[in-house]
């Protein structure tokens, strides 16, 4: 067997792992590279390996660093099958037409200053048509059932924890007489996270792929998470401010859904109008909905309580579609929550909001994830006395929290744990979709850990099993 790694190698974006094996070829995601604007449209565009060449694609789940440049992939003439759970498959018919039409949006404002410049127009990416065509090559297969993806070549999906239909990949390679196990980690999450079910065990395996967006890192406790968010919003609610809340519409927000119908339950937080400005949330959420078969016990013991109401609380939230429902927001002066996407800040809706929040210091942003270098939200984070949003400069008054209780992904502890029960039995390790500082860091863990033949592959590395 052989492995490229095309992306997401010592960076957590554009995750892609191509596999020869059997005389065919296998690709693990196909996700879309996010940077520099001129760098980004380079290296999604172009794919380095003959697609015609290519079998068929394994995702492990829908987030867009893995599963976002699929409809370019189909575009430029692969019509193979695409491998992925039920709720990953169900994600992605939201999330890649919405991808597509960003896309095309973000072409027609780079084209407006191209014309400016006398330059010639540029094409974008792949649109919402082209997203739509993609769905049809999708083949869902649940966790815990083996098939082949081609003659010798099998894969199982088990539940990695992290959203809804996030799965680990075992790929079984049958040649040259025996049996070579690859296990990809995909996104791991964490143990006791709302809604989606713990991780399952790590399977046995020769070889592993395995994540590090925080392998040097620890998170605090999910348990205490909950309790300081009502202490926020009381605090904040309670001097008559407004609360920002930048999420990923898939994950993320439903988790914040989940905790904020609790403490209204409950009464741990004010009667205050809360507000999902984010069209992609909303349909995530219903096929978060359609896919209770993904629940962990602690929601189904939820949903018994509210006898057999659904958890995310469609009576409580108010869902903005609509782009003038969602400008009136900001002229309306009650005390309100708002989460809206990008989960960094950099795009959508999020950004007017924050525009016209953050210069009143009654008012407050709670950043819920690790934030990128250079994106807004990581200028919030660092408490810059202006940011720029849309060109201009606005002052930073309002609070700032962080909670990274949110994250969906394993820390370091949390990894380690995971793979402590094979450490000495595989042969061979990668440690991917990471900055290198993190991944470097796992990497040196594992091998005290007792795991052989620990490597950090740069983008493009090739090897031979």
């Amino acid at each position: 067997m052989k492995i490229s790694f095309l992306g997401g190698a010592q960076t957590v974006t554009g995750s892609m792992y191509l596999l020869y094996t059997n005389r065919h070829y296998l690709l693990l995601e196909c996700g879309l590279y996010q940077g520099k604007r001129d760098e980004t449209y380079q290296r999604n565009r172009k794919f380095t390996f003959d697609l015609h060449r290519l079998d068929a694609v394994v995702l492990s789940h829908a987030h867009i660093d893995h599963s976002g440049n699929l409809p370019n992939l189909v575009k430029s003439g692969f019509h193979g099958p695409i491998y992925s759970t039920p709720a990953t498959r169900d994600l992605c018919a939201s999330m890649l037409p919405d991808s597509g039409r960003i896309h095309e949006q973000d072409v027609l404002y780079v084209n407006k200053k191209r014309a400016r410049q006398g330059l010639p127009p540029m094409e974008p990416l792949y649109t919402e048509e082209d997203a739509m065509q993609t769905l049809h090559y999708f083949r869902s297969v649940p966790y815990d059932q083996t098939f082949e993806v081609f003659r010798g070549v099998q894969v199982t999906f088990f539940d990695a924890g992290h959203i809804l239909g996030s799965a680990m990949v075992l790929v079984e390679a049958h040649e040259r007489g025996g049996t070579l196990r690859l296990l990809f980690s995909g996104d791991l999450g964490r143990r006791g996270l709302p809604v989606v079910r713990d991780p399952a065990p790590m399977p046995e395996a020769d070889v592993l792929i395995i994540e590090s967006t925080y392998g040097n890192r620890l998170h605090p406790p999910i348990q205490e998470t909950a309790g300081q968010l009502a202490e926020i919003i009381n605090r904040v609610i309670g001097r008559g401010g407004r609360i920002i809340i930048p999420a990923f519409a898939v994950g993320r927000t439903q988790d914040l859904i989940y905790d904020l119908h609790q403490l209204a339950l409950t009464h741990r937080i004010p009667d205050v109008p809360i507000y999902i400005d984010s069209p992609l949330a909303r349909d995530a959420t219903h096929v978060y909905q359609l896919h209770p078969d993904c629940y962990d016990r602690e929601t189904w013991d939820l949903i018994k309580a509210l006898d057999d109401t659904n958890p995310f609380g469609e009576g409580l939230f108010h869902y903005v579609r609509d782009v003038e429902a969602s400008k009136a927001l900001n002229e309306d002066p009650r005390p309100m929550i708002i989460i809206s996407a990008s989960g960094m800040a950099e795009a959508g809706r999020v950004q007017h909001h924050l525009k016209h929040a953050i210069p009143d210091p009654n008012n407050a942003v709670i950043i819920t994830g690790w934030q990128a270098p250079n994106t807004l939200g990581r200028r919030l984070t660092e408490r810059q006395p202006f940011v720029r949003i849309f060109g201009e400069e606005f002052p930073l008054n309002a609070e700032v929290y962080e909670l990274y209780g949110y994250s969906a992904h394993a820390d370091r502890e949390e990894l380690l744990a995971w793979t402590r029960p094979q450490a000495g039995r595989v042969e061979q390790v990668f440690v991917v979709h990471g900055e290198p500082e993190s991944a470097q860091s796992l990497a040196e863990a594992l091998q005290d850990q007792g795991y052989r033949h620990v490597s950090v592959p740069e983008r493009d590395t090739k090897v031979t099993l």
